[in-house]
């Protein structure tokens, strides 16, 4: 039996093995999640609510059909919080940890499998970049759950309820999971700058993405000699602040005689900043999103759309695919073959993939958007902020996951798994990577536009 697993196993392609790792990790958070000891007394969860919070936890996504607060207790919690670990940092991240642990020899079958849970495109470097990243995430979360719990002490009656809430809204905003114990997000922090500002630094640094992370930590610990930044990193920076720059201006503009009418500057300001912020993939809110304007909430489903940074712990499109999509639109509407950007070229093969993920992403999301306007009983906007929430694995929503039918909720979860394996991977999960070959037909030319 052992055998042919193993040889069926041995037949599947690293995008499907990853996506039988992921189905495994909800498997085991459904299980653990469902615990006499993680549940509180006389709280009853139904099967198909458990698995939506272990498919939610598992992609970082936040959507929540139950309350965790009013659901979970102290071990459910931690037990929670592991989970978020794992689909945060990546079940092959998480896997090399415990094979280096054990001395395990990482082979290339490993290898394979952690470049495509990375979004990576070699080979070399990876188990010394899965190292790095485990050590720059654990550095951050313990600081930012010292730095909360210590200042949740003033709320809370004991030292061991504040750094409960310190450490779950550290984890949860550095993995931009979107879940929180106080039943109510960040709303009663709404005018607290301090948790919105720790808050704010923990989402970027967990969706700007690893391998950005690991230049910074190179560039500040560099012993010599002039450091010199990967256009990744140049464009995946700039892409991402700007987008929370534009996002922020946005909606101050289009809220400035709407909910944002009587308010002093500074509350606009974090306001619009939380919200642009958390739509990159975090799902935290400072306030109820209904009191948005509807032009606002579908802008933000749009931001959520193209989400967070490749590699990292958001979803969606990512930063970089929008910008290709941007700077490929701009060069061509100019007559340019080629896109040049920081003094680099973009590759042929990546402005292809952008496309492809960006078109696949759309359709997805559209059809989803149809399917649920046929089975839910709620408004255009609410369904689509929902969809765009999931495939972003951003968590907001408008209050209408909980009364989703049980198709809805399937449908969901689909999307959250689709934004947190990324498009590429899920295509190559439903087929294969195409060979090359040594023969070509005539080519013709086509009307277009």
């Amino acid at each position: 039996m052992w055998k042919k697993l193993n040889l069926y196993f041995n037949d599947l392609s690293p995008a499907q093995l990853i996506f039988a790792f992921y189905l495994l990790a909800v498997t085991i958070s459904v299980i653990l999640l469902s615990l006499p000891f993680a549940i509180k007394e006389g709280v009853e969860v139904d099967f198909i609510d458990t698995l939506f919070t272990a498919a939610s936890a598992v992609s970082v996504t936040g959507l929540s059909v139950i309350s965790v607060k009013d659901t979970y207790t102290v071990s459910g919690i931690f037990i929670l919080i592991f989970v978020l670990q794992v689909g945060g940092i990546g079940i092959m991240t998480m896997g090399t940890f415990i094979w280096l642990l054990f001395r395990r020899k990482i082979g290339l079958r490993e290898r394979r499998l952690i470049m495509v849970d990375q979004n990576q495109s070699q080979l070399s470097g990876l188990v010394n970049l899965l190292k790095q990243i485990i050590i720059i995430m654990v550095i951050i979360e313990l600081f930012g759950s010292l730095i909360l719990g210590l200042y949740f002490m003033q709320f809370f009656d004991t030292w061991q309820e504040a750094f409960i809430q310190g450490i779950f809204a550290a984890v949860s905003a550095t993995t931009n999971a979107g879940f929180d114990i106080t039943g109510t997000s960040l709303v009663p922090y709404a005018n607290d700058y301090f948790v919105q500002f720790i808050t704010i630094i923990l989402i970027i640094l967990g969706a700007i993405g690893f391998p950005v992370l690991v230049e910074i930590k190179d560039f500040l610990f560099q012993k010599q000699g002039r450091y010199r930044f990967s256009l990744f990193t140049k464009l995946t920076t700039v892409t991402f602040l700007s987008l929370v720059v534009f996002g922020t201006i946005m909606i101050l503009l289009l809220e400035f005689n709407h909910f944002f009418k009587g308010m002093n500057w500074h509350e606009t300001f974090f306001y619009a900043l939380f919200q642009s912020t958390t739509t990159r993939s975090a799902g935290l809110a400072t306030m109820d999103v209904n009191q948005f304007s509807e032009p606002t909430l579908l802008f933000l489903g749009a931001m959520m759309f193209i989400g967070a940074s490749p590699s990292s712990v958001g979803g969606g499109i990512r930063t970089t695919t929008f910008a290709i999509n941007i700077l490929f639109l701009y060069h061509f509407a100019r007559g340019n073959k080629n896109i040049k950007i920081f003094k680099r070229e973009i590759h042929e093969d990546d402005i292809r993939k952008s496309l492809i993920v960006t078109i696949f992403a759309f359709f997805t999301c559209f059809i989803s958007v149809f399917l649920l306007s046929i089975t839910e009983d709620f408004t255009f906007t609410e369904i689509f902020f929902e969809v765009a929430s999931a495939f972003g694995t951003c968590g907001l929503s408008m209050g209408v996951t909980p009364d989703l039918s049980n198709f809805g909720k399937i449908l969901i979860m689909l999307l959250m798994f689709i934004g947190r394996v990324g498009i590429l991977n899920f295509i190559f999960i439903i087929g294969k990577k195409g060979k090359d070959v040594n023969y070509h037909y005539p080519k013709e030319r086509l009307i277009i536009g």
